[in-house]
Protein backbone atom coordinates (compact mmCIF):
# COMPACT_ATOMS: atom_id res chain seq x y z
CA UNK A 1 0.00 0.00 0.00
CA UNK A 2 3.26 2.33 0.36
CA UNK A 3 3.50 2.70 -3.65
CA UNK A 4 -0.15 3.88 -4.23
CA UNK A 5 0.02 6.17 -1.07
CA UNK A 6 3.09 7.69 -2.29
CA UNK A 7 1.41 7.40 -6.41
CA UNK A 8 -1.57 9.28 -4.59
CA UNK A 9 0.16 11.78 -2.88
CA UNK A 10 2.30 12.93 -5.99
CA UNK A 11 -0.98 13.10 -8.79
CA UNK A 12 -3.02 15.51 -6.04
CA UNK A 13 -0.06 17.50 -5.98
CA UNK A 14 -0.96 20.81 -6.81
CA UNK A 15 1.26 21.54 -9.65
CA UNK A 16 0.96 18.11 -11.43
CA UNK A 17 -3.10 19.32 -11.48
CA UNK A 18 -2.17 23.02 -12.71
CA UNK A 19 -0.30 21.50 -15.54
CA UNK A 20 -2.96 18.86 -16.52
CA UNK A 21 -5.25 21.95 -17.02
CA UNK A 22 -2.53 23.91 -18.85
CA UNK A 23 -2.43 21.04 -20.89
CA UNK A 24 -5.95 21.11 -21.49
CA UNK A 25 -6.67 24.85 -22.23
CA UNK A 26 -3.66 24.74 -24.05
CA UNK A 27 -4.75 22.52 -26.49
CA UNK A 28 -8.35 24.43 -26.84
CA UNK A 29 -6.47 27.57 -27.14
CA UNK A 30 -4.38 26.07 -30.14
CA UNK A 31 -7.65 24.76 -31.98
CA UNK A 32 -8.53 28.41 -31.81
CA UNK A 33 -5.62 30.30 -33.10
CA UNK A 34 -5.79 27.75 -35.94
CA UNK A 35 -9.25 28.60 -36.29
CA UNK A 36 -8.24 32.66 -36.54
CA UNK A 37 -5.68 31.90 -39.00
CA UNK A 38 -6.93 29.16 -41.35
CA UNK A 39 -10.41 31.11 -41.24
CA UNK A 40 -10.17 34.53 -40.74
CA UNK A 41 -6.50 35.98 -41.39
CA UNK A 42 -6.42 33.76 -44.30
CA UNK A 43 -9.45 34.73 -46.04
CA UNK A 44 -9.29 38.67 -45.17
CA UNK A 45 -5.36 38.92 -46.10
CA UNK A 46 -3.83 36.41 -48.09
CA UNK A 47 -7.23 35.84 -50.06
CA UNK A 48 -6.21 38.78 -52.97
CA UNK A 49 -3.16 37.30 -52.94
CA UNK A 50 -3.98 33.60 -53.41
CA UNK A 51 -5.88 34.81 -56.54
CA UNK A 52 -3.35 36.85 -58.09
CA UNK A 53 -0.96 33.09 -57.57
CA UNK A 54 -4.39 31.28 -59.27
CA UNK A 55 -4.44 29.14 -55.85
CA UNK A 56 -7.85 28.33 -53.64
CA UNK A 57 -5.92 27.41 -50.36
CA UNK A 58 -2.18 28.52 -48.98
CA UNK A 59 -1.68 25.36 -48.57
CA UNK A 60 -2.22 24.24 -51.94
CA UNK A 61 0.98 26.37 -52.80
CA UNK A 62 3.80 24.62 -54.48
CA UNK A 63 6.68 24.71 -57.06
CA UNK A 64 7.13 22.08 -58.62
CA UNK A 65 7.48 19.21 -55.69
CA UNK A 66 8.51 21.46 -52.85
CA UNK A 67 4.80 22.75 -50.87
CA UNK A 68 5.86 25.48 -49.17
CA UNK A 69 2.55 26.74 -49.14
CA UNK A 70 2.05 24.56 -45.85
CA UNK A 71 5.06 25.68 -44.53
CA UNK A 72 3.71 29.88 -45.09
CA UNK A 73 0.72 28.70 -43.20
CA UNK A 74 2.82 27.06 -40.30
CA UNK A 75 4.83 30.18 -39.82
CA UNK A 76 1.76 32.21 -40.17
CA UNK A 77 0.36 30.46 -37.55
CA UNK A 78 3.32 30.50 -35.06
CA UNK A 79 3.93 33.95 -35.31
CA UNK A 80 -0.06 34.37 -34.31
CA UNK A 81 0.21 32.35 -31.78
CA UNK A 82 3.19 33.94 -30.46
CA UNK A 83 1.29 37.73 -30.61
CA UNK A 84 -1.49 36.62 -28.64
CA UNK A 85 0.32 35.10 -25.98
CA UNK A 86 2.89 38.42 -25.49
CA UNK A 87 -0.01 39.78 -25.47
CA UNK A 88 -1.50 37.76 -23.12
CA UNK A 89 1.19 37.79 -20.73
CA UNK A 90 1.64 41.67 -21.12
CA UNK A 91 -1.72 42.19 -19.35
CA UNK A 92 -1.34 39.25 -17.01
CA UNK A 93 1.94 41.12 -15.88
CA UNK A 94 0.18 44.39 -16.00
CA UNK A 95 -2.52 43.17 -13.90
CA UNK A 96 0.20 42.01 -11.11
CA UNK A 97 1.93 44.87 -11.38
CA UNK A 98 -0.79 47.05 -10.52
CA UNK A 99 -1.80 44.76 -7.68
CA UNK A 100 2.38 44.56 -6.46
CA UNK A 101 1.72 48.59 -6.45
CA UNK A 102 -1.12 49.50 -4.46
CA UNK A 103 -0.19 49.61 -1.00
CA UNK A 104 -1.69 47.63 1.72
CA UNK A 105 -2.96 49.36 4.47
CA UNK A 106 -1.48 48.96 8.12
CA UNK A 107 -3.67 46.97 10.61
CA UNK A 108 -5.49 48.45 13.11
CA UNK A 109 -3.02 46.95 15.81
CA UNK A 110 -0.26 48.36 14.10
CA UNK A 111 -1.83 51.98 14.08
CA UNK A 112 -2.27 51.83 17.93
CA UNK A 113 1.31 50.64 18.45
CA UNK A 114 2.62 53.27 16.32
CA UNK A 115 0.17 55.42 17.82
CA UNK A 116 1.94 54.33 21.79
CA UNK A 117 4.98 54.39 20.31
CA UNK A 118 5.02 58.45 19.54
CA UNK A 119 3.05 59.08 22.86
CA UNK A 120 5.41 57.33 24.75
CA UNK A 121 8.78 59.47 22.46
CA UNK A 122 7.06 62.58 24.12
Amino acid sequence: MGFLKEFKTFIMRGNIIDLAVAVVIGSAFGSIVSSLVDDIITPLLLTPALHTAGVDEIAKLHWDAVKYGSFLAAVIKFFTISLVLFGVIKGMNAVIKKEKEEPTKPSNTDVLLTEIRDLLKK
